[in-house]
């Protein structure tokens, strides 16, 4: 990817991960992108920099606005690896000598990844820095999703480079929510869910001292994927409903099945659901990512786990998505177990448990069948459903 221009003296001068499919247990089959701002203005500010393996890159996009010597100042929003790779680098390249803008937390953070001495230069909450013609305010995102983050405001261009949030891991030369199109959404969300749902709360209320602070935001720029530019309100309004978790008619029925029993009680309890007019989406754990599946379970009123009996306990890929899921914290969910099993059958009573641990409503008492369903186990399965269905419908 070459610099480019996204306003008069503002470049992007990240980079494309065409080839990574994992970041932190969550599937990026379109790879991502570390992206990286430069400003020039009387002081020439870098904003963030790049995953350690591609700061030759970054450099490369550098030296095509200015000379990476004549880089003033450099801010680091958030201190995670895939942004601060490059940072010593960078800092070694331009000088140690210059200021390094980050939040406390930041600079505590950086001294830990880095022996460097760098100059460290502390920022609170709503600091306004001069640059020249323009002013960057600093905006403290406290565990969103680190301790350390923080947002950086453009003033006169009313842009907000907004670190990891807002984000997307989605590669590609299009960098611009009206160029891509309304699939980028889709994207948007399975980012919220895997990284951000946890922090909900804490989501609400910095939306809320956004709207506060009467922001203007012309463009949005995070630090993965594409520009919101277009609208950016519609990122702002959809982080608003995911934080609220709004649940929509829906259940999803996740299951691993060892020699179909489970998969056809599976089968028979998404007809049963879709008969009441719910949508419902049956997620085969062998098939499905399990952040792809917590992508559709961020809007679903219902999840229908089910799991044979392994070892007098789970199937590894339901324990393994069961602790995926606690860990992101949804809240206001409807629950239920099923399964199969051979001679002891623990898995839905393991599977109950823990979607009580995770406050779930759990609606139905646990169902499972002893080796393979019959015509009346389906049936039961398929009532099994429906129930589920109308408790979806009333609430």
């Amino acid at each position: 990817m070459k610099p480019i221009q996204i306003a008069e003296g503002i470049y992007h001068v990240g980079v494309n991960d065409w080839n990574i499919e994992d970041f932190h247990g969550y599937s990026t089959p379109l790879g991502t992108t570390y992206n990286a701002f430069l400003i020039v203005d009387e002081k020439n500010v870098l904003i963030d920099t790049v995953k350690a393996e591609f700061g030759d890159r970054l450099i490369a996009n550098i030296s095509q606005v200015v000379d990476p010597h004549s880089i003033d100042m450099v801010i680091s929003n958030h201190t995670e690896m895939d942004h601060t790779g490059s940072l010593a680098r960078i800092m070694h390249l331009i000088g140690e000598d210059k200021p390094l803008y980050c939040s406390k937390m930041g600079a505590k953070n950086i001294k830990q990844h880095f022996s460097n001495k760098f100059n460290y230069q502390p920022v609170k909450n709503g600091q306004t820095l001069e640059i020249g013609r323009r002013s960057l305010t600093f905006l403290e995102t406290r565990m969103l999703h680190w301790p350390d983050s923080m947002f950086t405001y453009v003033n006169q261009d009313r842009i907000l480079f907004s670190s990891d949030a807002f984000g997307q891991h989605y590669a590609g030369f299009e960098i611009y929510d009206d160029v891509v199109g309304g699939k980028i959404m889709w994207h948007a969300r399975k980012y919220f869910a895997n990284i951000l749902m946890l922090y909900s709360p804490l989501i609400l209320k910095l939306l809320a001292k956004v709207k506060e602070m009467n922001l203007e935001i012309e463009m949005i720029c995070p630090d993965h994927g594409i520009l919101w530019r277009k609208n950016p309100a519609s990122i702002i309004e959809a982080y608003q409903r995911w934080s609220n978790q709004v649940a929509e008619d829906k259940a999803v029925v996740v299951y691993d099945t060892m020699w179909h029993s489970t998969e056809k009680m599976a089968d028979a309890i998404a007809e049963g659901i879709a008969d009441q007019q719910v949508e419902v989406r049956p997620m085969y754990l062998r098939k499905w990512h399990r952040s792809d599946i917590m992508t559709d379970v961020i809007d679903a009123e219902a999840v229908v786990v089910g799991s044979p009996t392994l070892n007098n306990g789970l199937v590894p890929t339901v324990s393994d998505f069961l602790t995926y899921m606690k860990g992101l914290k949804p809240v206001g969910k409807l629950g239920a177990a099923f399964g199969s099993y051979g001679w002891s059958g623990e898995s839905v009573k393991l599977i109950n448990k823990a979607l009580e641990e995770m406050k779930f409503e759990v609606i139905q008492s646990p169902m499972r069948v002893q080796f393979v369903p019959g015509k009346d186990d389906l049936e039961s399965a398929y009532e099994f459903g429906c129930d589920i269905g109308r408790r979806i419908k009333e609430s």
